[in-house]
């Protein structure tokens, strides 16, 4: 299945107050990969951070894997540092700033970044589709099979960008003048299951959590309607233009560890454990997020083409469409603006024949 390592200890790992978040510092691959020595394209040992776009789950798998394997180690890499984050905007923010070499961010946020004249530009998308989804308990709800269903429906969802794909989704099928659309803030989850609201409007994280309580959930994907990138990585456009061997050599080592962790999931959250010991309480879950997004939503058919992180610029005018149709920005942002295929390396097997190599 995997690919061979020797575990060796990692003999040093801090944790400093960063961002609302933590970060969780470590010598790079000493946990595997030790033996590989820097490629002929790689750096020559350069320490580089990556800002997530919130506290470290099983969603960030592919980071920990190409980090705790020894892929960035591989790439000539000293250190990699992960940074728990505080939301995507946040992190699209500290790339625009300059404050971070990479950041995992989402494509609304870059757009919106780019709406107050900094510059974050993404260069690898690792969430191919809009992770956003509407979905309800049948246990209160009934079957939830098509969207309209949803008419007349009180639909819960926290504030910002959630809410904006939920509304442009309703919309896209005539139903936002239907529904009952109420902010149910942090806690969408519980109010669901416990009969507050119909329908909730969340991330499909959300869905996992709820089916952890016991429910049956049926969902409703929001990509169909309005197709949008999810995680990305993001960097400064100036760092990028200044260090394309950097940010290609990132790339290569981020696509590495993704297929490594899709096809080692267990042993893929083994590194987030060991990483955060206090995930072991939630493993179970962390497992099944990474599952999730694994199955559905790193491919894509510009993977397929294109090969691992890729973008089209299809998602990218869309988001821009419902953003704007939205007010959330002030400006003609150019959505071909603020991203790029230029430093995903189409010589690299990971990169190039991705998805022959997951399923390899």
């Amino acid at each position: 299945m995997g690919e061979s390592v020797k575990h060796t200890q990692c003999t040093r790992r801090g944790v400093l107050a960063v961002g609302g978040g933590i970060a969780l510092s470590g010598c790079v691959g000493r946990l595997g990969g030790g033996e590989e020595t820097p490629s002929d394209e790689g750096v020559d040992g350069e320490s580089v951070s990556l800002l997530l776009n919130w506290n470290l789950g099983g969603l960030h798998a592919p980071y920990v894997a190409a980090r705790e394997e020894g892929f960035y180690e591989a790439e000539g890499f000293a250190n990699v540092e992960l940074e728990s984050g505080d939301g995507s905007d946040f992190a699209a923010n500290q790339a625009g700033l300059g404050n971070t070499e990479f950041a995992v961010s989402s494509a609304d946020q870059i757009l919106a970044v780019n709406d107050n004249e900094l510059s974050p530009r993404a260069v690898g998308i690792v969430m191919q589709r809009n992770p956003n989804v509407i979905f309800a308990d049948r246990e209160g709800f009934g079957e939830l099979a098509d969207p309209e269903r949803l008419e007349g429906a009180t639909v819960g969802s926290g504030p910002g960008m959630v809410r904006t794909m939920a509304e442009a989704y309703l919309d896209r099928y005539d139903l936002l003048d239907t529904v009952e659309y109420v902010d149910s803030g942090f806690d969408t989850v519980q109010q669901l299951l416990a009969g507050e609201i119909d329908v909730a409007a969340g991330v499909f994280g959300d869905v996992v959590d709820a089916r952890h309580q016991g429910r049956e959930i049926d969902v409703l994907e929001i990509h169909d309607a309005v197709p949008s990138y999810g995680h990305l990585i993001a960097t400064e456009e100036s760092f990028a233009e200044d260090n394309p061997e950097t940010v290609a050599a990132f790339l290569r080592a981020t696509a590495r560890g993704t297929v490594w962790a899709t096809r080692n999931p267990e042993e893929a959250i083994d590194h987030l454990v060991d990483v955060q010991p206090e995930l072991e309480e939630t493993r179970e879950n962390q497992y099944e997020k990474w599952a999730e997004m694994h199955a559905g939503y790193v491919r894509s058919e510009t993977v397929e083409t294109e090969g691992w992180g890729a973008s089209a610029p299809e998602p990218w005018a869309e988001t821009r469409d419902v953003l704007a149709e939205a007010g959330v920005l002030e400006s003609e942002v150019d959505p071909s603006e603020v991203w790029t295929n230029e430093y995903l390396d189409d010589e690299d097997e990971y990169v190039s024949a991705f998805a022959d190599r997951i399923d390899g």
